[in-house]
């Protein structure tokens, strides 16, 4: 039975919205079915970090995916989508040291343990905040698997990776040449590191030679950083420097001798062909010094400062060292001159200071062998499918040119790398668990990049390493992982090489790439621009189903997106359609009960086309869906909803509804009862919140739209002629009131109305229906016959298989009538060029369906002969004028 109707007259998305999610929740709608015999589907959530409250992105990210698994749950598939957030490293630490900042204390005072302690009680309260707005949202994750990439699950999962990877040979320690963050004092991997243009200069230097023969001139960028030079480089075929190689040069302010090496590193044409040389603060200069035995200087302390190397600068921030090195420089004469440029710097993702090049012990993966992997599965049948496909060459071109991964962070939020270093001998043990004698060891200070353990998560989260855990068989590898263009390299390209390193599959099927939202003017948003917006926020304003509409439609995938608010109005009006129709055709079920739903009766015109338009829209909207093109699965439902539902099937409904018939009657109610049910169905992924409000009042069977069946194309409902003649009926329509609006008259008012027409077919079918002609034109006389003869002075329109008149008498303009005409004689001008284009291609032809050849056919001698109404009456009314 269908509930009293309780849907106010104007769409509340707070009263729609409260309490519904609870309810789903209650209900445990959300939680795989366990139905065995079902296909399963599962999806991962991309874990939100515990750093902060979530933006649009986070809700863009999360509708797409509550899209695909809703309706999934809805195709009968046993759905499974797992939350979760990760600990984010240097970002979630780097918030609670300011916190603690502003309170005067360093983690240094709390020490290790007591700091992590504070990090958890952040992390609880800013998951319990990404909770909240998860629900808000209307996310359909099953919080019963929850995970975290700290839980005990993952960090035996990361432990026994990084365990098995050592012993591969695919881990190991070494010293290099890192990005280092001298505010966080820890290293971080390129890709952690962004590149900006920023002011800088060239100084350029003179170096003594030691036999007091000459000087060489050498630029450097980094001043400071001369302090630990240990030679300076010429090109071996340079005719300049040829006879110096081997020489020695005295290095300013230190006053101590390094060599002239010969290095094809150096470039001979650029600048003077001289490159000072410091192998522990340049990637280049130590690949450089390790080909010829270079001592290796480091010259700075992690925070940025000069250490005691650094002589009288010693303490010195490592800027404020540059321009006193720059001042002594040109007091002793070596400071030949300063030359302003443009250059691109590294700074911290993170902490925002510029990284420092620097020389440091690290944990490495070596990359070669599991990106050669990686890219050989995307020649197999078990790639992954990127979506748009462009996004495979992002990550392929990344992959071919990968360095080896630093793993290591100087952090103590993370998981602790699992090696410990005896502490007489120095030797190295790496396992799962501490060494037996525990207190003869002393464990690596150092825990892993965040994107080591998030890399594993869509089979750790599953239960791995336990292969026999049920969801890990049940439901790895997943179905389709959504995220941003932004984090390709960071996230998505690590779970694929290390999923198929440890678990031989592909982690996921399909991977749906989204682009970023941006504000109106199309500018990133950013706490700098102040331009940010929090969905929040956009929520309370107009509701979890706007929201969500909005994100669904406003892009195609791939591509970035601008939020404005205007875009919001008119998805909250659009709702407010969807409510209205809704709303009058539950009161004109007159409390019909699914039992007595009849779609067998007698149907109108209107009713077969609107269950034709449906199966289309069903159709369109799934198979789209499929092709996660949301955008135009939502255009079709919009114009199916707010044209054909509501401005047409309604409008024509109401002649019966008021009717005498009672036989019609119910044929109409069942058929608004069954589209709009229907309809709800195929809405509810994109707005579960409304279309269940709205469905409680709707005939229907089951306990929740979360786990109804989604619609399914009925064959028994296609009219190809209902559908064709409708299509008549609505340009005979519109082209009525086309006219009646160009001469300023009211619809109110009765006019004469001549169709002409010349296909005997459409006579009978208009002479049929004229009753909707009478309603929707109100004309004063109506004839239909193929015998009209045009007026002398009338507004004119071609339709299909006929010819409209209006003779307006006193309020045409021929002249004005000829230039309309003419209007309408260019479009279907360009409407022939189009269809004859398309026909004439050989390949369109010969490739495309022969329904769709056929269908461009049909049109192509449609808009000839409208073309050639059009000219034939621009004829008659020139003659008269």
């Amino acid at each position: 039975m269908t509930e009293e109707l309780k849907m106010p007259t104007k769409y509340n998305p707070q009263e729609v919205e409260a309490g519904r999610y609870d309810e789903w929740i209650a209900k445990d709608l959300f939680k795989p079915s366990g139905d065995m015999t079902k296909k399963p589907y599962s999806i991962v959530i991309p874990p939100p970090n515990v750093t902060g409250k979530l933006h649009l992105g986070h809700a863009w990210d999360t509708t797409l995916q509550d899209i695909i698994i809703r309706q999934k749950r809805m195709q009968g598939y046993d759905t499974l989508w797992l939350p979760g957030m990760d600990h984010a490293g240097i970002a979630t630490q780097a918030k609670v040291e300011e916190k603690l900042a502003a309170e005067g204390v360093s983690r240094y005072d709390l020490g290790r343990e007591k700091f992590i302690d504070t990090v958890w009680e952040w992390k609880e309260e800013y998951a319990t905040f990404i909770r909240e707005q998860w629900a808000k949202v209307g996310i359909s994750v099953d919080y019963s698997r929850e995970r975290f990439t700290l839980d005990d699950g993952l960090s035996e999962a990361v432990r026994k990776v990084f365990v098995t990877m050592f012993e591969k040979d695919l881990i190991y320690r070494g010293e290099y040449i890192i990005n280092w963050d001298p505010k966080a004092k820890t290293a971080l991997s390129d890709i952690e590191v962004i590149h900006k243009d920023v002011e800088g200069a060239f100084y350029h230097m003179s170096y003594p030679l030691a036999d007091g023969s000459g000087v060489l001139e050498i630029a450097t960028t980094r001043p400071e950083t001369m302090l630990g030079d240990t030679a300076v480089a010429v090109h071996p075929e340079d005719d300049r420097y040829k006879h110096l190689i081997g020489k020695m040069l005295v290095l300013p302010i230190v006053n101590k001798e390094i060599p002239i090496i010969a290095d094809e590193y150096v470039e001979m044409d650029f600048g003077t062909g001289v490159v000072k040389i410091t192998p522990a603060h340049d990637p280049n200069d130590f690949e450089v010094g390790n080909r010829h035995s270079l001592p290796r200087i480091n010259v700075m302390n992690e925070d940025g400062t000069m250490n005691e190397l650094a002589g009288k600068y010693e303490g010195m921030d490592r800027f404020k060292a540059r321009k006193e090195i720059i001042k002594e420089l040109e007091e002793i004469g070596r400071l030949i001159k300063i030359e302003k440029m443009v250059h691109s710097v590294g700074h911290s993702e993170r902490t925002g200071v510029v990284v420092e090049p620097r020389l440091s012990t690290q944990w490495f993966v070596k990359m070669a062998p599991l990106a050669k992997e990686a890219m050989d599965n995307q020649a197999t049948d078990q790639a992954v499918n990127f979506v748009p496909e462009r996004f495979e060459n992002t990550y392929m071109r990344w992959m071919e040119n990968v360095h080896d991964w630093v793993i290591s962070r100087q952090l103590w939020w993370g998981h602790r790398i699992p090696a410990w270093y005896h502490k007489e001998t120095g030797e190295l043990y790496v396992g799962m668990e501490e060494p037996a004698d525990a207190e003869n060891w002393i464990q690596d200070p150092d825990v892993l990049d965040t994107w080591f353990s998030s890399a594993l998560w869509p089979f750790s989260t599953m239960g791995w390493p336990d292969t026999e855990a049920p969801d890990f068989k049940r439901y790895f590898p997943t179905n389709t992982l959504v995220t941003g263009y932004d984090i390709i390299f960071f996230w998505v390209s690590r779970m694929m090489f290390q999923s198929l390193e440890f678990t031989e599959e592909r982690p996921f099927e399909n991977v749906l790439i989204h682009g970023l939202i941006r504000d109106e003017q199309g500018r990133k948003m950013s706490k700098s621009l102040g331009n940010g917006i929090d969905p929040m926020e956009v929520i309370d304003k107009y509701g979890a189903d706007a929201l969500r509409w909005f994100l669904s439609n406003g892009s195609s995938p791939g591509q970035d997106v601008r939020f404005s608010y205007d875009k919001m109005d008119a998805s909250w009006n659009f709702i407010n359609k969807v409510w209205n129709a809704s709303r009058f055709a539950i009161m004109n079920m007159d409390g019909l009960t699914v039992d007595e739903i009849d779609l067998t009766g007698p149907k109108t015109i209107a009713d077969r086309w609107i269950l034709t338009r449906l199966n289309e829209t069903i159709e369109h909207v799934t198979n789209l869906s499929e092709k996660f093109e949301f955008g135009e699965a939502g255009r079709h439902l919009y114009n199916f909803i707010w044209d054909d539902f509501c401005d047409w099937y309604i409008e024509m409904s109401k002649g019966v509804l008021n009717g005498e018939d009672e036989t019609a009657k119910l044929t109409t109610r069942s058929i608004l009862a069954h589209v709009l049910d229907q309809t709800l169905r195929l809405l509810h992924p994109i707005m579960p919140f409304v279309t269940e409000k709205i469905w409680e009042s709707v005939p229907h069977h089951g306990e929740s739209l979360v786990v109804a069946e989604y619609p399914v194309v009925r064959p028994e409902f296609n009219d190809e002629t209902a559908a064709k003649g409708m299509e008549v009926l609505m340009e005979l329509i519109r082209s009525v009131r086309n006219i009646r609006s160009e001469v300023n008259t009211p619809m109110s008012k009765k006019v004469e109305l001549l169709i002409k027409t010349n296909d005997p077919t459409i006579e009978a079918f208009l002479i049929e229906n004229q009753h909707y002609i009478e309603r929707f034109c109100n004309p004063e006389t109506l004839t239909i016959s193929s015998d009209v003869t045009a007026p002398e002075t009338a507004m004119s329109a071609v339709i299909t298989g006929a010819e409209i008149y209006l003779p307006l008498a006193g309020l045409i303009n021929i002249a004005e009538e000829i230039t309309r005409l003419e209007k309408e004689m260019a479009k279907w001008d360009g409407e022939v060029k189009r269809v004859q284009g398309k026909l004439s291609n050989e390949r369109f032809v010969s490739s495309a369906p022969e329904a769709v050849v056929e269908s461009e056919r049909a049109k192509e001698k449609d808009y000839l002969e409208k073309r050639e109404a059009v000219a034939e009456r621009i004829n008659v009314l020139k003659a008269q004028a």
